[in-house]
């Protein structure tokens, strides 16, 4: 026993130094890798990337009406879409992209028509800011259903369906909630009833003998609408407070366009795109509420046509 305890007494110092050779070589290459990581902003995205509970500001607002948040199911609805949307990454960043492009048409429509400028952001909880079509058959960027569309004035039909045109359906869109706004006396009430549709709102109302949109119990869709409307604006109106680093440069720029005017027949539309120096497909992109090849144009009604000024785009041949 005494023998080896004195091997152990000269051992001792040499597994010292080793074991803090270990300890020396592990913290070198933390470091290496840290160092790396911050001097190359591209190896680790995002950089300094935390999941928080976003902040939600203290006084909520829609078209100039308080949202009532001191109530606590009005505060955790309207932060259930703020983190939705808040790490909804890839819908949220092209909405911030989008509407670079598309709010300068929508905003002065709004203007126009004496619609608060939020229900921009009704498009975009509608459609993200696309022309797509719900499962119910709503269409284009203000989801309109056929019927409603008709009866704000769009021409909807296999040829021609102007649903699927931004300005136009803006201005459906702003009758529609003039008129919900003139029946229910509140913004709000009015963004609600573009979800349900007025009949729906009407009949809670009475049912529920409730005015407010936050004392009605709805469906699920339209009692998280409003929420959803809200955490656009705020999170489009300032994305860097919710992580959303997207450049200026790297937002989609307005469209360039000249317009026309067609008051004819046009039997194919890819002989017309090329007799106007474009191709079917920009035609099309810039005119999709051309549903068809061709435009049976029977009672001589002025269409306008938009064109790519030139330089604006490139125009892939053949």
């Amino acid at each position: 026993m005494k023998n080896s305890n004195s091997n152990f007494y000269y051992l001792f110092p040499g597994i010292i130094i080793t074991i803090g050779l270990i300890f020396f070589t592990i913290a070198i290459f933390f470091t290496d890798n840290t160092t790396n990581a911050s001097s190359n902003p591209y190896e680790d995205f995002p950089q300094g990337y935390k999941i928080i509970s976003p902040e939600i500001p203290s006084y909520l607002e829609f078209a100039g009406e308080k949202i009532p948040t001191e109530n606590f199911e009005v505060y955790e609805r309207m932060e259930r879409e703020f983190l939705s949307n808040t790490y909804w990454h890839s819908a949220t960043i092209l909405a911030i992209k989008r509407a670079n492009r598309w709010f300068p048409l929508i905003e002065p429509i709004l203007k126009r028509n004496n619609i608060p400028d939020d229900f921009k952001y009704l498009a975009v909880a509608e459609s993200n800011l696309e022309n797509v079509i719900s499962p119910a058959g709503a269409t284009g960027f203000w989801q309109f259903m056929k019927p409603a569309g008709e009866k704000y004035g769009l021409e909807i039909n296999s040829q021609v369906d102007e649903r699927y045109d931004v300005e136009m359906s803006a201005e459906a869109a702003c009758k529609y909630l003039r008129d919900s706004y003139d029946m229910f006396g509140s913004w709000i009430v009015a963004a609600a009833s573009y979800n349900m549709g007025q009949d729906g709102v009407t009949k809670q109302r009475e049912r529920q003998k409730a005015k407010n949109y936050f004392n009605l119990v709805l469906n699920s869709e339209t009692s998280r609408f409003v929420a959803r409307i809200v955490s656009l604006k705020y999170i489009l109106q300032n994305p860097e407070r919710y992580g959303f680093d997207i450049k200026p440069e790297d937002k989609y720029k307005p469209l360039e366009y000249s317009e026309i005017t067609l008051d004819s027949s046009v039997a194919d539309l890819a002989d017309y795109a090329t007799s106007l120096g474009v191709n079917y497909f920009i035609l099309k992109m810039y005119n999709p509420w051309l549903r068809d090849n061709y435009l049976s144009n029977n009672t001589k009604r002025a269409y306008t046509i938009k064109l790519p000024k030139e330089g604006s785009v490139e125009i892939i041949k053949e």
